[in-house]
């Protein structure tokens, strides 16, 4: 499979096709009625789809106006560093720049490696000043 022959849509993918993307890039699961509930509050979405199968995502939730997240960036690894995630990024960032207000903030939470990337749109790392925090519900 090659990255030249992926196509970016703007578009979510549903929640069979986030799950399995999810546990095929090695992100922790989420179960089918919590991507139920939670896939139709993206704000924007985009997929990769390499002969109508999604090999790749990425969204924006948050408030609309104040507070607005980047999550579920994923591409499964076969696909993983030839610049997809890069394409995603590029996507999100400009309807990130188009839709949200001058004073918004923009967060992510990066694992590993990725922060290169997400540092390449203008993230920063705020510790010590700020950490991420997080619970999981059960």
């Amino acid at each position: 499979m090659a990255a030249a022959q992926v196509e970016l849509v703007e578009r979510f993918p549903g929640p069979g096709d986030y799950c399995r993307l999810r546990a095929e890039a090695g992100m922790a699961p989420r179960t089918i009625e919590a991507a139920r509930r939670g896939l139709p509050n993206t704000l924007y979405g985009v997929s990769l789809l390499h002969e109508g199968a999604v090999v790749g995502m990425g969204r924006v939730i948050g408030d609309g106006g104040c507070f607005f997240i980047v999550v579920d960036i994923a591409v499964v690894p076969a696909l993983q560093g030839h610049g997809l995630g890069k394409r995603i990024m590029t996507a999100l960032d400009a309807w990130l720049r188009a839709n949200a207000p001058p004073s918004a903030v923009v967060s992510l939470a990066a694992d590993g490696d990725a922060k290169y990337l997400y540092a390449r749109f203008g993230f920063a790392e705020t510790a010590p000043f700020s950490v991420n925090m997080e619970y999981q519900v059960g």
